[in-house]
Parts: C-alpha cells; sequence; structure tokens
C-alpha cells in the first residue's frame, strides 16, 4: 500500500507543479499526472526537465495528453510550438513506454479508479470489449489502440461537461468502475460557476480550494483534477491524495 497523488494538467506551469509535489508530506508518495504537460503556461521546457528528473528517480507515472499527443503523431492544433529537443523528448518517452494512457488505482476502502487524461467514454469502453474492472481497462488503454486513442470521444479528448458525463449519466449503461480525469471540468473555478446540466450539477460536490470536483455516476463516480492554470497558473490548487492506496496498472 501507498500514498498516491494525482496531479491534474500542468500546462506550462512548472513552479506550481514543483511546489505541488515538493510539499507532498510523504517522500515516497507516487505520483500519477495526468497528461498535458505542455502548451499556455509560461514555462513548458521547466515542465518537462522537472518531470525528467522525476521519471529517472521513480514513483511517477506519466501519463499523455492532448496537448503532449501534437508532438505524437496527433495533428497540431496548439499555435506555439515546443523546441525540436522538447518536442524530442516527448517521441522518446512514448517510445520508450515512459509516457502510458492510463493507470489504474484501488484505494483503501476497495474502490477500483480508471485514471485517464479525459475520462472513457461508453463508446470508448465498448470498443475495449467492455472491461469490467479498472486495471483491465487501464492495460487495454496502453497498448495504444487507435484510432480509439485520438478519437473525440476517447480518453485524450472527450470534454466532461458535454460528452463524458452525460454520456455515461443519461444514455448510457452503468458505469463499471470509478475514473479520474483531467482536460476539462464541469466548473469555472475563477468565477465559481457552474459549465454543465443541472442534472450533472445535483450530483457534483466541488472543493474550490483544491479544483476537484466529485459526481456521483450510480454505484461510482467521477473525480476530476484539472485545477484549470490557464497561462499563469491558479492561485490555489491541491493534487487528490489517496492514502493506503495500491497501484494495479
Amino acid at each position: 500500500m501507498a500514498t498516491i497523488a494525482v496531479i491534474g494538467d500542468v500546462g506550462g506551469c512548472a513552479k506550481q507543479l514543483a511546489d505541488a509535489v515538493d510539499g507532498l508530506d510523504d517522500p515516497d508518495t507516487v505520483v500519477i499526472q495526468v497528461g498535458d504537460l505542455v502548451d499556455r503556461g509560461p514555462d513548458s521546457p521547466g515542465v518537462l526537465s522537472y518531470v525528467a528528473d522525476r521519471l529517472n528517480r521513480g514513483s511517477w507515472v506519466q501519463l499523455v495528453g492532448n496537448h503532449d499527443a501534437q508532438y505524437l503523431g496527433l495533428p497540431p492544433f496548439w499555435p506555439e510550438r515546443l523546441a525540436d529537443a522538447d518536442a524530442a523528448r516527448l517521441r522518446e518517452w512514448w517510445l520508450c513506454e515512459r509516457l502510458r494512457v492510463a493507470a489504474a488505482v484501488r484505494t483503501a476502502d476497495g474502490e477500483e479508479l480508471l485514471v485517464t487524461h479525459a475520462g472513457l467514454t461508453p463508446w470508448a469502453w465498448r470498443e475495449l470489449g467492455a472491461p469490467v474492472s479498472a486495471a483491465t481497462a487501464a492495460a487495454l488503454l496502453n497498448t495504444r489502440p487507435e484510432p480509439l486513442l485520438w478519437h473525440d470521444d476517447g480518453p485524450l479528448w472527450a470534454e466532461a461537461p458535454t460528452k463524458l458525463y452525460p454520456a455515461w449519466l443519461e444514455s448510457g449503461p452503468p458505469m463499471p468502475f470509478s475514473q479520474v480525469h483531467g482536460h476539462s471540468a464541469v466548473v469555472d473555478y475563477d468565477r465559481r460557476t457552474w459549465l454543465c446540466r443541472e442534472r450533472i450539477r445535483d450530483r457534483t460536490s466541488v472543493d474550490w480550494d483544491a479544483r476537484h470536483t466529485v459526481t456521483r455516476a450510480g454505484g461510482a463516480r467521477f473525480i476530476a483534477v484539472d485545477p484549470r492554470h490557464g497561462r499563469h497558473g491558479a492561485p490555489s490548487w491541491s493534487p487528490l491524495i489517496l492514502r493506503d492506496a495500491a497501484l494495479l496498472d
């Protein structure tokens, strides 16, 4: 068992990432970062250098986000491009499988969590063969199934308020396991307003300071951890801390 910290999208905010990780209580904490290391913020190269050091030390699980995937074969969409050396670092991590698509965690009370960048929609779940456990879903996603991986409803792109949550809550089957994701949120943290329809809002609790939301989905739940750093970093936020947990995949 271990303490696991799940860190949402970084988006080029190197100082915010370093402050959060260096401030963890347990130095042996396993970190899962959900992707989108680069773009928007002031120091994408600094983020990559920090993560490179942490990967070399171990106890760091790095997932891929849609912004990172621009350098792995996805058509570019962000106008500010990384330097060649930084783009090459992302490609090397992908080729060496240091960049993953998913991870799975079992919490202290036995809940299984699938951790991806944007979340697994019912469509993507069925494309994987409808796995019944988070560990199996993570293992299948880490085989990098294409074109599912790059699809608009895939685990790098699905938008929480308009695609991911409605698909499970309104028209999909019961969600077989809980999910942790970054990429998008059902609230605007800066304005403290909602970005989703009422049915989702009624099922959701918000930690405005940590910048997490929890949305009930039957017997499972969504936990959203994207702090929405923007160009300068969120004024306050925290990793999601899971104590006495186990990394399954």
